[in-house]
C-alpha cells in the first residue's frame, strides 16, 4: 500500500504544472546565479596562479570590488579593464578619479575575458542542436540531462583552479544552460496553450533570470570572501541538486518522440514577424552588454566613484524589472504584446541617453529605473510571443523558436562587453548612448508589424476587424 501510494504520489507531481513552473523558474535561477557568480571569483584564482607578482591576500583586496559589476554579462571584459586602472592609480576606496592605465587589457585580463565569453560561445552553437533534440524527443530528457551537466559544471568550478578545467567547467555550463533554457521554456509553453496563463507563468520563470542575475555576483563575492571560493559554489549545487529532485519528479527519465513535425529553422528565421521580434531582443541584451562595459568606466573616469559603487547602477534596473515583470505580463494582454515591445524599446532608448547626464551615483538612480521598465516590458511579452507567433503561423513546437531567441540573448552578451568598450574609448561614451538611443527608438515602431499577425493560411494581415466574423477576430498581440 506504501509503494501504491507513493506511486500515486509521483504521478500527481507529474501532473502538477504548478510545479513545472517551480522547476523551470528554479532551474532558470541556478543557471543565472552560476553565471554570475563566477566574475568576482574568477581574479581571485589567478590571484593564487601570480603569487609572484601578488600576494593572495592583496589579490583578494584589489578584486573584491568587482562584487556588483558584472550582473548578467557572459563575456565581462570591461569589468577586468577597469581592475587594470583602479590598479593603476589606487584601490579606489577613497573616490579619486582614474583616468589612466585603461588600454592595458592584455594578458591576465584578457585570459579572464576569454573565460568568461567561452560560455556564450558554447552555448550559441549548443542551441540549435539542443532545439531540435527537444522538438523531436521531448522536453524531459533534456531537463534531466541539463540537470546532470549543470551539476557537474558547478562541482568542477568548486573543486579545480587550473585554467584548462575552468574552460572545460564553462564550457560545460554553457551546454547546460542551453539544456536548461530551451526545454524548459518550451515545456511551459507546452503545458500553458492559454495565451493568458502562458503570459503570466513565463513572466514568472523570467524572474528567476532576474533574481540570479542580482544576487550571483555579490553573492559571489561574499562567500569568496568570507568562506573561500568553493562555498559559493557548493552552495549553488546544492541549490542544483533540489532542482534536480523536483525534475525527477516531474519528468519521465525516457525520449518521447514528438507526434508533430517541427519547423525547421530555415523557415522561422525567413518568417518576418520571427525575425522582427528576435532582432528587437537582440537590441536588448545588446543595449544592456554595451551599458554594463561602459558604465563603471564612466563612473570612474567622470564621476570618481569609489570601488564599492561601480556595480550599484544596475541595481535599480535588476530591482525595477523583477518587481514589474509580472504586472507588464497582465497590462501585455490588455495593450498588446506589439505595444509592450516598442514601448520597451523607447523606454530602454529614453534611460539610455540620460546616463550622460549623471554627474553622481545618485544621477543614475532615475535612467535605471527607466532603463529597467524597457527591460521588463520586453521581458513580460517576448518569450510568450514567440510561442505565439508558433502557434499562429507553424507548428506548435517551441524548441527551435526558443533556441533561436537564446541565441539572440546570448549573442547580445557577447558583442555588447566585447565591442562596447573599445566603441567608448575610440568616440565617446557620450555618443556611444546617443548611437544606441536612436538604433533602439528608430526600430521600436518595427514593432507595429506585429499588431495583425497573419496565420499561416491566410495571404496577408488583417487590418480592418470589423469586416470579419466576431469569432475569428485576432486578438493584439
Amino acid at each position: 500500500m506504501e509503494q501504491r501510494s507513493f506511486r500515486q504520489w509521483i504521478m500527481e507531481m507529474r501532473e502538477s504544472r504548478t510545479l513545472v513552473v517551480i522547476v523551470v523558474t528554479v532551474a532558470l535561477f541556478v543557471d543565472c546565479i552560476l553565471n554570475t557568480v563566477i566574475a568576482p571569483i574568477l581574479p581571485t584564482i589567478h590571484g593564487k596562479e601570480n603569487t609572484s607578482v601578488t600576494s593572495n591576500s592583496s589579490a583578494v583586496s584589489d578584486y573584491s570590488f568587482l562584487f556588483n559589476l558584472s550582473l548578467y554579462n557572459n563575456s565581462s571584459e570591461g569589468i577586468y579593464q577597469e581592475q587594470n586602472v583602479s590598479r593603476t592609480q589606487g584601490s579606489g576606496i577613497d573616490g579619486e578619479c582614474h583616468d589612466q592605465g585603461k588600454d592595458n587589457l592584455h594578458g591576465e585580463n584578457l585570459k579572464i575575458g576569454l573565460l568568461l565569453s567561452f560560455k556564450g560561445m558554447v552555448q550559441i552553437v549548443a542551441n540549435p542542436i539542443v532545439g531540435k533534440i527537444t522538438d523531436k524527443f521531448g522536453y524531459d530528457a533534456p531537463l534531466l540531462v541539463g540537470f546532470a551537466v549543470v551539476f557537474t559544471s558547478t562541482l568542477m568550478w568548486a573543486l579545480v583552479e587550473e585554467y584548462v578545467f575552468l574552460y572545460v567547467a564553462r564550457g560545460f555550463q554553457g551546454i547546460g544552460s542551453s539544456l536548461t533554457t530551451v526545454p524548459g521554456l518550451a515545456l511551459l509553453a507546452n503545458i500553458y496553450p492559454d495565451d493568458s496563463e502562458r503570459a503570466k507563468v513565463m513572466a514568472i520563470a523570467n524572474s528567476g533570470l532576474a533574481v540570479g542575475a542580482l544576487v550571483g555576483a555579490p553573492f559571489g563575492s561574499l562567500m569568496n570572501g568570507f568562506l573561500g571560493k568553493s562555498s559559493a559554489f557548493f552552495v549553488i549545487a546544492a541549490v542544483t541538486l533540489l532542482d534536480g529532485a523536483l525534475r525527477l519528479c516531474i519528468l519521465k527519465p525516457k525520449f518521447s518522440p514528438g507526434s508533430i513535425p517541427a519547423t525547421p529553422y530555415r523557415t522561422l528565421l525567413a518568417d518576418p514577424y520571427i525575425l522582427v521580434t528576435v532582432v528587437g531582443y537582440f537590441l536588448t541584451k545588446l543595449s544592456s552588454g554595451i551599458l554594463q562595459a561602459t558604465v563603471p568606466i564612466r563612473m570612474l573616469e567622470h564621476m570618481c566613484a569609489p570601488s564599492y559603487q561601480l556595480g550599484l547602477a544596475f541595481v535599480p534596473a535588476l530591482l525595477t524589472s523583477i518587481l514589474t515583470l509580472n504586472g507588464f505580463a497582465i497590462l501585455s494582454l490588455k495593450w498588446g504584446r506589439w505595444l509592450c515591445l516598442m514601448l520597451g524599446l523607447i523606454f530602454q532608448g529614453i534611460g539610455v541617453i540620460c546616463f550622460p547626464l549623471a554627474k553622481n551615483i545618485f544621477g543614475l538612480i532615475g535612467p535605471s529605473i527607466v532603463l529597467g521598465i524597457g527591460f521588463s516590458l520586453v521581458g513580460a511579452s517576448v518569450v510568450p510571443m514567440m510561442a505565439f507567433l508558433i502557434d499562429l503561423r507553424h507548428t506548435s513546437v517551441y524548441g527551435g523558436i526558443y533556441a533561436i531567441m537564446d541565441s539572440a540573448l546570448c549573442l547580445g552578451f557577447a558583442i555588447g562587453p566585447l565591442f562596447g568598450g573599445a566603441i567608448a574609448n575610440a568616440i565617446g561614451f557620450t555618443w556611444v548612448m546617443v548611437i544606441l538611443c536612436v538604433l533602439l527608438i528608430t526600430y521600436a515602431p518595427l514593432f507595429s508589424l506585429l499588431r495583425n499577425v497573419p496565420g499561416k493560411d491566410e495571404k496577408k494581415p488583417i487590418l480592418n476587424h470589423e469586416e470579419m466574423p466576431e469569432e475569428t477576430k485576432p486578438d493584439d498581440h
